[in-house]
């Protein structure tokens, strides 16, 4: 088959790591265009005005937005009603009636539109789901605790409302665990520590309801110097679990488990995503789960908020 041309919408730090390299190795994508207005890609046409992009390359069919959540809604919707298909990087939106209203314009307009987890694709996930399948839940942790420096530096808009704070990492374990859990939770309890600088937490610690009484927990935060913590603890009937690594190792019962080589995850998380974007454009398709965003608003809503230190970049 034919390579589809796509266009790249915000080029900066995960578009640059991340996107690029996955649309550059794949033979289902031909980058043709980047909408930005500071950064570029070398070779690629590039456009500092959406609409302009859109007006002036009918032959794109596809459009990946990658600028922060706020501002999102205006260029996907844009895209849609252009006759695009779009591919959203995470979260997908600032909030979720939006999100609800993208896919019903998307629905409308006969359109493709893909709200992505990209840890849902980390080389472990699927094998720590397949583990899970029968066993019966007694505890879930969820530690995520990374250095905002260090991985998003001079990112003023995650501190801005609509941003996320901790949550900008902390989706993608909220991501993993709605993913791999075959029983619903939601939760019950939630405290955010805010910087007084600041409209987002810089930390914060999560009680969730499992239906059948497990104990289910997560705690987050930006402070974190030294070693990093993306794991995900699990005891079960029949053993425990570790995820660890934002979900890319795994060990069970101590005995740390190995990918095989025909696991298609270990060609790395956005290489599947747009794998799977490419299978939806196919045929028409929609993914909008939106599971692990409605756990981030509903600690927003229950969270008790605790003003700590200003933070300083």
């Amino acid at each position: 088959m034919m390579s589809v041309k796509i266009a790249l919408a915000g080029i900066g730090k995960i578009a640059r790591d991340q996107h690029v390299p996955a649309l550059m190795a794949s033979p289902d994508w031909e980058l043709a265009a980047t909408v930005s207005r500071h950064g570029s890609v070398d070779g690629v046409q590039a456009y500092d005005d959406f609409d302009a992009m859109l007006k002036a390359r009918p032959d794109i069919t596809v459009v990946s937005l990658c600028m922060p959540p706020v501002p999102r809604f205006d260029y996907a919707k844009a895209a849609i009603l252009a006759g695009r298909h779009v591919m959203l990087e995470k979260p997908p939106g600032a909030t979720l009636s939006e999100c609800h209203a993208l896919e019903e314009l998307a629905r409308a307009a006969g359109v493709s539109i893909y709200a992505t987890w990209h840890s849902r694709e980390a080389a472990m996930v699927a094998p720590a789901k397949a583990w899970l399948a029968g066993k019966t839940l007694k505890s879930l942790v969820v530690t995520w605790k990374e250095d905002v420096r260090k991985w998003h530096p001079g990112q003023t808009w995650i501190w801005q409302a609509g941003g996320l704070g901790v949550f900008d990492p902390g989706i993608n374990a909220l991501s993993i665990v709605t993913e791999i859990l075959a029983d619903p939770i939601h939760i019950s309890s939630s405290e955010l520590l805010i910087p007084e600088n600041c409209e987002t937490p810089i930390a914060a610690s999560l009680t969730f309801t499992h239906p059948q009484g497990a104990q289910v927990g997560a705690e987050f935060d930006f402070r974190k110097e030294g070693d990093q913590f993306w794991n995900i603890a699990i005891e079960t009937d029949q053993g425990s679990m570790v995820l660890s690594e934002g979900g890319a190792s795994l060990s069970i019962n101590g005995e740390v488990q190995s990918a095989t080589l025909g696991d298609n995850a270990l060609a790395g998380e956005y290489p599947r995503l747009y794998a799977n974007m490419a299978s939806l454009v196919r045929v028409r398709g929609i993914d909008m789960d939106l599971s692990p965003m409605a756990h981030v608003a509903d600690a927003f809503l229950l969270g008790k908020r605790v003003i700590v230190e200003p933070f300083v970049e």
